[in-house]
């Protein structure tokens, strides 16, 4: 399964991992493919560079990248100043607060141990954070950093450049692919509206021929909805020089979910479970539909809130439902290939399953084609 880009990058197979958990990012190296560990959820850099060792230690030489997250678009205060989290805080209306108090009430979730912090804060989305991260990552010898919101901004680019490290950043669409060229992106990642997390409106079948004729001879990555080796040959045939699986790996393994319950709610859903909503950072993000996106999404509610500000809102009630398992509130960010993910197996089985796939993808294009026996 290789390309121009996995020759680059000198991995055996066109197949990127994106996954919060180090176990899962260094497994998915080990086995041929490029691990890109997400940053998102280190609030301290020393739970980044604690990490990131292991990681050196566990990949056996093979290489890695970095995802973290910085919005094209961030809030400010007056004239542009940079705002705090505290500031930040404070901006959010006390009626989104009764609103997340009522509906955890609704569901019986208990509180948080006196004392206890909530576990699931996502100021990584906050640029400030995202920097702090950086500034740990390229002490490590990581060959990617991707950015999941638009293009990071141009030192961020330059930076990683002046060390070798090759950039991607995730497009929705082919304007904004576009944008992410004109900005210095070596790679674009295409995700289709199928596609777990942050994510447009687009379907992959649609946008990854645009995309690759967009920012021709820039390599790009399908993403959303791809989750066997018939869907990867797929993918290349559209012009795209790999794929870039995120939510694929929630159910192996090496996956640490902290919750049997949740694990045991995405080996159930089926392709139609999931919805995009912005209840949880306030950006469309698709995910298990619930009864917490149910209650954000609802008219009569009062609306989510532009990003960060929602997801500082819900960090706490998020971490109570997580801890608690309220099943009809328990969630995560997943995509329509929920329905393929029905067992759970180490991630060398799921690499096993997709180079099987893509063979019998490639044989049988090439019988198509009079081409019997050739591969």
């Amino acid at each position: 399964m290789q390309t121009e880009l996995s020759k680059k990058l000198g991995i055996e197979h066109a197949i990127f991992g994106f996954t919060p958990f180090p176990a899962v990012a260094a497994a998915i190296s080990r086995a041929g493919g490029f691990g890109v560990l997400g940053a998102v959820r280190y609030t301290a850099p020393d739970d980044l560079a604690r990490d990131l060792d292991w990681m050196e230690e566990h990949v056996d030489g093979a290489p890695y990248g970095l995802d973290v997250v910085m919005p094209a678009k961030k809030v400010e205060g007056p004239n542009h100043q940079k705002l705090t989290e505290a500031d930040v805080e404070a901006m959010i209306p006390e009626g989104h607060r009764q609103f997340v108090r009522g509906t955890l009430a609704k569901h019986g979730v208990p509180e948080l141990a006196e004392g206890e912090v909530s576990g699931w804060r996502i100021t990584g989305w906050m640029e400030q954070v995202a920097r702090n991260q950086l500034d740990v990552a390229f002490d490590y010898p990581i060959k990617l950093l991707a950015n999941a919101l638009g293009s990071p901004p141009a030192d961020v680019v330059q930076r990683a450049h002046d060390q070798n490290v090759l950039v991607a950043a995730l497009a929705g669409s082919a304007r904004h692919a576009r944008k992410h060229a004109d900005a210095g992106i070596d790679i674009v990642v295409a995700q289709g509206y199928e596609a777990g997390g942050h994510t447009g409106e687009i379907a992959s079948m649609v946008l990854t021929p645009e995309a690759v004729d967009a920012v021709s001879p820039l390599p790009v990555l399908a993403a959303g909805g791809i989750g066997s080796g018939e869907q990867i040959a797929a993918a290349l045939a559209l012009g795209a020089q790999g794929v870039w699986l995120g939510s694929l790996w929630l159910t192996t393994t090496e996956a640490d979910l902290h919750s049997r319950a949740l694990t045991g709610k995405l080996l159930a859903a089926g392709s139609g479970d999931t919805v995009r909503s912005r209840a949880l950072t306030g950006k469309p993000a698709r995910q298990l539909r619930t009864e917490w996106t149910d209650a954000w999404d609802d008219p009569s509610g009062p609306g989510t809130l532009p990003m960060p500000l929602q997801g500082l809102l819900v960090a706490e009630a998020v971490s109570r439902i997580q801890k608690y398992e309220v099943d009809p509130l328990l969630g995560t960010p997943v995509g329509q290939i929920v329905g393929r993910m029905t067992s759970e197996r180490p991630v060398q089985a799921v690499f096993d399953d997709l180079t099987r796939g893509f063979e019998r993808a490639v044989d049988r294009i090439n019988r198509i084609a009079g081409r019997s026996g050739q591969s």
